[in-house]
């Protein structure tokens, strides 16, 4: 299941940093606006301890754990939705993601030059709003255009459902509000499927502050809080420039030590990734055997057949059955077998809703 969250944000927020700390893929960081001039991307594990723990019984002959694709985006200015800057490449990189993870700075540095001469994120998250908001307006309006006609001669029920939803959404959207907080039924968000609108996009903000403000936040994270709070969106802290200087260390010893030092259980980028994945409601089911133990992503509430599909699309065709046992049981008693003989081993069918953790062999015929 190829997912891609895309990293945005005005000109030196660090986003570069960020994805730096996040991917091998490695952006120019540097402390200039447009220092990132087409999009990098790069490919993330998501931290899952339950994996491990499964390989430690399992002793596989190799683990694969589940990804996330991360798209260090150019940066956007004032004027974007018209093509200033490099918004239109911009707005065309955001939209093939399947969320946002927008990048606030909210730390003080003579020494970094913002784009609009001071700090001030709720400015900035503005900024940023208003020309994702201006496209989704165009957007919305060249619809309204292709549907009118049917929707006012009352022939196409569709036509004027699609019409009325649309309507819906240009008012929401010219009162400087996202659409992914328009109050329009979860049955007639299809109408808008097929024009990809930017701010119905799942959003987490990262609040970029010093290394003094990473464990408490400051003035400015307080302000973004309050600023998103009727948003359903998360926000978090983070320290990209400590999070690099983690990233750079070697060993894994190396880096627990670092954050002990600093009084920190696990790097921030780990809590980002685990957030993006939630962000996109998202969960992880197991298949565990000698050759591989490997996490796979799926969506929740998907059926057994649905993330049988996953791994191959012959596996939904032909489901005949899955084969599930809950990741509890498997850590205590230890293995398939064991499970198997005292009854943790249950047989299900295609109307199974897969559970976060499960671990899942499944039965096909193609």
């Amino acid at each position: 299941m190829a997912l891609k969250c895309g990293i945005v944000g005005l000109p030196n927020v660090g986003k570069s940093t960020l994805f730096n700390c996040l991917s091998n893929a490695k952006a120019q960081a540097a402390n200039f606006p447009f220092c990132t001039i087409e999009p990098n991307v790069g490919v993330i594990t998501v931290p899952d301890e339950r994996l491990t723990r499964l390989s430690e019984f399992v002793h596989p002959e190799r683990i694969v754990p589940t990804t996330i694709e991360i798209v260090d985006i150019a940066g956007l200015v004032k004027g974007a939705s018209k093509g200033e800057g490099l918004g239109n490449q911009f707005l065309g990189n955001i939209r093939e993601c399947d969320a946002i993870i927008h990048v606030l700075r909210c730390f003080d540095d003579p020494n970094v030059v913002h784009v609009d001469g001071s700090v001030n994120p709720v400015r900035d998250k503005d900024v940023i709003d208003t020309e994702l908001q201006l496209k989704d307006i165009e957007s919305v309006e060249n619809k309204i255009r292709r549907v009118e006609k049917l929707a006012k001669a009352g022939v196409d029920k569709d036509a004027k459902k699609a019409y009325e939803t649309l309507l819906i959404y240009k008012n929401h959207l010219e009162d400087g509000k996202s659409a992914r907080s328009a109050a329009v039924k979860t049955e007639d968000k299809q109408y808008i499927d097929d024009i990809h609108l930017l701010t119905a996009k799942p959003v987490l903000y990262v609040c970029n502050v010093d290394e003094a403000s990473v464990k408490t936040g400051n003035k400015y994270v307080e302000l973004v809080k309050e600023l998103v709070k009727d948003e359903d969106a998360e926000v978090m802290v983070i320290t990209a420039a400590m999070e690099s200087e983690i990233a750079a260390l070697e060993s894994y010893e190396d880096r627990q030590s670092f954050l002990k030092d600093i009084g920190l259980e696990e790097p921030g980028v780990n809590k980002l990734i685990k957030a993006a994945y939630r962000l996109l409601k998202l969960q992880t089911y197991f298949t565990a055997g000698v050759k591989e133990v490997r996490a796979w992503t799926i969506y929740q509430g998907m059926t057994a057949p649905q993330a049988a599909g996953v791994i191959h699309t012959d596996f939904e065709r032909g489901f005949i059955k899955a084969e599930v046992i809950k990741y509890a049981d498997f850590l205590q008693y230890g293995s398939e077998s064991a499970c198997r003989d005292i009854g943790k081993l249950s047989q299900e069918g295609k109307e199974y809703v897969v559970g976060d953790g499960d671990v899942m062999h499944f039965k096909f015929n193609v």
